[in-house]
Order: structure tokens, then C-alpha cells, then sequence
């Protein structure tokens, strides 16, 4: 009897003893330590806490404000730094595929998407050339994504009669676009320019159904008529004459954001020669050596150095610069775009270089990253994405170094999440 007494004293000292059971996993993340930008212009957040349910941000702050679920799996990431994920507010999903056309297919969007999300870029606005495979997987999007995120215009809408303008504005909106847009340009005196009276019957038509307008542009003087006929988005540089006053006060006035592409302009000279970019270890990562293998061809370099169309863009380039500047100093909201998509406009990387020829053009590191974020996704409307906010989808960015100190340090990324999933790295196809 007395050894049974024992033997019960001793098993009940050993469970009073023995540590409680790990609790029940609830489907939340914590990620902790981190100092964070939220993409708002607020001041960075030292040791704050992400927490993340079923692909949205449930709470956020400093790590004394936050409560974590005692079921929630931790991510640490101390010594990091995280920023919002990248908002791309003109970029393009098409049918290249590596200098190649003809390749609009799921597959193909697909490989896109996850190419910009490797590089940091969460949210893709497509504006041109997109199909019904694009609206299909922006409607696939869940909480398990793990790719960029994409929004699309439908076809770009040209034409020389009102009529034939507006029809493709009927038809994107019958595809399921998010935006539209428009091209007003001559190709430096090679085409047929838009009107401005057929413009602004399709800028009405879109408003009348609900979307806003894109406008691709490159003259002074059609940036004002088009901001004048109401559209939403200046979606390129000015880039014949210096910025005025006039056009500066239509863009504040109609709360319009200018988007810059400064790469859009670097595409069309830059391989004249071998870039220098073919040797960073940042770009090569993800580069088809068949693709530089093509582009570093003598001919294919000689011609684009004797192209007028080319050297003209250099020339652009310049005033895109100035105008990027006089437009932010002047208080004009800059939407962070690229235009990349097409042939040797390269996705992910391109965005980068954007990043760095902003800073060239003498914005401060959290002016660009504001453009990039917060403010990229305002100017179009994306109320999902942009900020690391309660309630907003679970996308940002791991870096190791500040990139409030130098926007370069973008390229520090340790780690890219998508609803709060983690994207894998390593090209795919």
C-alpha cells in the first residue's frame, strides 16, 4: 500500500513538474524585432511586430503595443529592416519572353509575376497590351499567394476617329480591366498623334463606366490638354521641354500623380555598348545568357548607336531627370513606374535601377520609397496594397540594411512576403 501511495505521490510531482503542452497553432504569424517602415511617411518603427492572419496585417506597431496570440508561429527578424512591398504603378505583363513576342499565355504572365516578386515588387499594374489570362489571375488571387499581384488595363486605345477610340474602352470594360489606357504620342514625328477632341471623348467614356484613365504621354503641351480633358495618371516623363508652372499647378489641383519610367528611356540607348549592369551579380542572378549573348551582338550595338530615334531619348533623358525633380520639389506626387515588359526592359531589376536613378535625380531615399508604396498605390486607387496598415494585405519586404539611409540598400533583400507568405527564390519557370 505504501509503495502505491508512493508511486501516486511521485507521478503527481513529476506532471505538477512537467512543462505545459506547446499551444494549438492558430494560423497567425508574429514577425518580430524589426524596425519598420510603414510606407505612410510616418517615422520608422524600432522592435515593432507584424501580425498576420489569413493574408492581411491583423495588428502592427511597437512590440509593447502588440499583443501575440500564444498559438502564433514567430518569425524573428531581428537586425532587419522591413518596408512595404514595391507598387509598380506602370509596368506590363506581355508575350515576351526573353527578346521573343508571341508568348501571351498563363504560363508565361505567370513566370513574370514571380520574376517581379523575387525582386521585391508585390503589386504589378499592368497598363497595355493585356488579355483575359491576366484577369483570370488577378481573380485567383488568395491568401496563399505567393507571386506579385497584378492589376491590368485591357489594350492600349488609339485611334483617328472617336468612334474607334471609344470602342476599345467598351471592350476592356466588358474584359474586366481595372484601368484604361491611352496613348497620346507621335514617336518623335513618326506616327499620328492622338486629337485632343477624340481624346477627351475617351476620357469621358471611361469616366462614364466607372475607370480611371492612364495617360501615355510625351509633350509639354499634351500633358496639359489631357490633364485639362481629366485624366487620372500622367503614366511617363515630360520629356520635350522643362516642366512649367501651369502644368505643375493642373497636377496639384486635379490631385494627378506623374509617374517618371526614367528606365522606359535608358532601354532605348542603353545598348549601344555592354551596360555595366551585365556584370552585377544582382542583375546576372536572374539574366538568360542567351538574352546579353544577343544584345552584346557588334551589329545589333552599332545600330542602336546610329539610331536617331535612340540618341534622341538620350537627350530625353536628361529633361526627364530635371522635370522628376522641379515635379517633386514643387509638391507633386510621384508614382513610382518603370514600364518594364517589353523586350530587354528587364523585370525586377529594372525596377531597381529606377530606384537608384531617382536618387540620381535628387530625391531623398524616403521621397522614392514613399513613391514606391504608399503613395503608388494611392495614385490609382489600390487600397489593398502600399502600406503596412491593419487590414492591408501582408506584403513587405525583409531588407539587412536601412534603406532610409541609401535607397540602394533596396537591393539587400533577405526576404519578400506575399499575404504573408513567403516568396521562394531562385528562377522558375
Amino acid at each position: 500500500m505504501k509503495k502505491v501511495l508512493l508511486l501516486a505521490i511521485v507521478l503527481a510531482i513529476a506532471s505538477a513538474c512537467a512543462p505545459p503542452p506547446p499551444p494549438e497553432p492558430d494560423g497567425s504569424k508574429a514577425f518580430v524585432g524589426a524596425r519598420l517602415y510603414d510606407g505612410t511617411g510616418a517615422s520608422p518603427i524600432e522592435n515593432a511586430v507584424i501580425i498576420v492572419r489569413d493574408g492581411r496585417i491583423e495588428a502592427v506597431g511597437p512590440a509593447d503595443t502588440v499583443a501575440i496570440s500564444p498559438g502564433a508561429e514567430r518569425i524573428d527578424l531581428a537586425g532587419k529592416h522591413v518596408v512595404p512591398g514595391l507598387v509598380n504603378a506602370h509596368a506590363h505583363v506581355s508575350g515576351i519572353r526573353g527578346l521573343e513576342g508571341g508568348h501571351y499565355d498563363e504560363s508565361n504572365l505567370l513566370r513574370q509575376l514571380r520574376l517581379y516578386a523575387r525582386y521585391g515588387i508585390t503589386t504589378v499594374v499592368s497598363l497595355g497590351g493585356d488579355g483575359p489570362e491576366a484577369i483570370r489571375l488577378r481573380d485567383a488571387e488568395d491568401a496563399k499567394l505567393d507571386r506579385s499581384r497584378v492589376f491590368v488595363a485591357g489594350n492600349v486605345v488609339t485611334g483617328t476617329s472617336v468612334e474607334e477610340a471609344q470602342a476599345p474602352v467598351d471592350a476592356n470594360e466588358a474584359m474586366g480591366v481595372d484601368f484604361i489606357k491611352i496613348r497620346v504620342d507621335d514617336d518623335l514625328g513618326t506616327a499620328v498623334k492622338m486629337k485632343a477632341e477624340i481624346y477627351q471623348a475617351v476620357i469621358a467614356r471611361a469616366h462614364e463606366k466607372g475607370l480611371k484613365v492612364a495617360s501615355h504621354l510625351f509633350y509639354l503641351d499634351d500633358a496639359k490638354g489631357l490633364l485639362k480633358a481629366g485624366t487620372d495618371f500622367v503614366a511617363h516623363s515630360i520629356r520635350d521641354q522643362a516642366i512649367d508652372d501651369e502644368v505643375i499647378g493642373l497636377l496639384k489641383e486635379r490631385n494627378v500623380c506623374y509617374c517618371p519610367t526614367l528606365t522606359r528611356e535608358v532601354s532605348t540607348f542603353v545598348y549601344e555598348s555592354v551596360p555595366e549592369f551585365f556584370e552585377d551579380p544582382f542583375f546576372l542572378k536572374e539574366a538568360d545568357p542567351a538574352v546579353l549573348a544577343t544584345l552584346q551582338e557588334p551589329e545589333r550595338m552599332q545600330k542602336m548607336k546610329e539610331s536617331t530615334a535612340a540618341q534622341s531619348y538620350k537627350k530625353a533623358l536628361e529633361q526627364a531627370n530635371a522635370n522628376l525633380k522641379k515635379a517633386a520639389d514643387s509638391g507633386v506626387t510621384i508614382a513610382f513606374g518603370t514600364d518594364t515588359g517589353p523586350a530587354a526592359r528587364f523585370q525586377g531589376y529594372f525596377e531597381h535601377m529606377e530606384l537608384s536613378m531617382m536618387a540620381e535625380a535628387g530625391l531623398t531615399p524616403e521621397q522614392i520609397l514613399r513613391s514606391a508604396t504608399g503613395d503608388a498605390a494611392r495614385c490609382l486607387g489600390l487600397t489593398d496594397v502600399g502600406t503596412i496598415e491593419k487590414g492591408k494585405m501582408a506584403d513587405f519586404l525583409v531588407l539587412n540594411e536601412d534603406p532610409l539611409a541609401d535607397i540602394a540598400k533596396m537591393r539587400s533583400l533577405d526576404s519578400v512576403w506575399i499575404s504573408g507568405n513567403r516568396v521562394p527564390q531562385g528562377a522558375s519557370e
